[in-house]
């Protein structure tokens, strides 16, 4: 299995066609002709990484809360594998996530549970520029997102805008990552960078580096396969909320960060920029017309996406000090 490449920049037919395949095929693809802003690209890019050399005081000034979901996650205090109810050691990364600028009007009022995706942003002192940069890159990407997604609903045979009234109020998260040098550590059995999960929401972009020990995604024939960086382009994966809107037929499939191979030379610290793209906190994920099954009786009942979102969240988070 090899995770396809699919050129955006194409026509869009073809982009469609290609795009569903590999959301059935695999779950994952990787785009190219996104036309995002290079400039803003890079300027995230280093961002994270000044940031992430900052001391560890200036980190956690912004470090996250309990019961929040923004601001710096130190290292060894998430274990994504527990989303799937299994108990690992805690990940070989830090972390650094964004959320919403602000709640739509009345949403918390109506849902007190939604202030959980729309908790304070907070950003560090020591790096003033951070916001704006990751705030132009926040909404780049969520507009990237929204040009994915009106391909996806022509290749199901919907409205091209069919998804965008259930996604213009997102509850979307940009996430910095860095998992540091491994070189010479120790490190737990069954211990990963990131252990293995599915991700929650519509679609994941992910930009990485080609450092050695990274993204690996499950083959149907239980094999991990490796997702190697290509140039300029961007990892998409569908999330658990679009496979049950689509009853199953594109795949969120499970995946990891894996440690460097033991033989790797020279410093193994890896960077990667996630966007983790979630519907509007109220929209009602249930099976899409043309996914239906022929017995109603085989589909799960609707939920929201917000609540969704939070528990899968809750579940993830150790009982290491922040």
């Amino acid at each position: 299995m090899e995770v396809p490449v699919v050129d955006l920049s194409g026509p869009s037919d073809r982009a469609a066609v290609e795009l569903d395949r590999a959301c059935s095929e695999v779950g994952f693809v990787q785009v190219v002709g996104h036309g995002l802003d290079g400039e803003i690209e890079r300027a995230a890019w280093e961002c994270a990484r000044q940031f992430f050399d900052l001391p560890e005081r200036d980190k956690l000034e912004v470090a996250i809360p309990p019961g929040d979901a923004y601001g710096y996650g130190p290292y060894r205090v998430e274990r994504l594998a527990s989303s799937l109810g299994v108990d690992t050691p805690p990940d070989l990364k830090e972390t650094f996530s964004i959320g919403p600028a602000a709640a739509p009007p009345g949403l918390l009022a109506d849902d007190p549970a939604a202030a959980f995706s729309f908790s304070p942003n907070r950003w560090p002192g020591a790096l003033p520029e951070m916001e704006w940069i990751m705030r132009a890159y926040y909404d780049d990407l969520a507009g990237l997102v929204d040009r994915v997604l009106a391909l996806m609903a022509a290749a199901l045979g919907l409205d091209a805008g069919h998804f965008a009234p259930l996604t213009d109020r997102h509850t979307s998260a940009l996430r910095l990552l860095r998992y540091p040098d491994l070189s010479g550590t120790p490190t737990e059995p069954g211990q990963l960078r990131a252990g293995a999960h599915s991700d929650y929401g519509t679609l994941t972009l992910l930009r990485q580096d080609d450092a050695p020990g990274g993204l690996e995604v499950l083959g149907a024939d239980d094999r991990w396969i490796g997702v190697p960086a290509v140039k300029g382009a961007y990892v998409v994966n569908i999330g658990d909320a679009l496979e049950r809107w689509t009853n199953g037929r594109w795949r969120s499939t499970l995946h990891r960060v894996a440690l460097p191979p033991a033989n790797a030379t020279g410093s193994t610290e890896r960077q990667s920029l996630a966007f983790f793209h979630n519907a509007n906190w109220d929209a009602v994920i249930d099976c899409l017309e043309p996914c239906r099954p022929a017995d109603l009786a085989d589909l799960p009942p609707p939920i929201t996406a917000g609540r969704h979102l939070m528990e899968k969240f809750q579940r993830t988070q150790s009982d290491s000090p922040r």
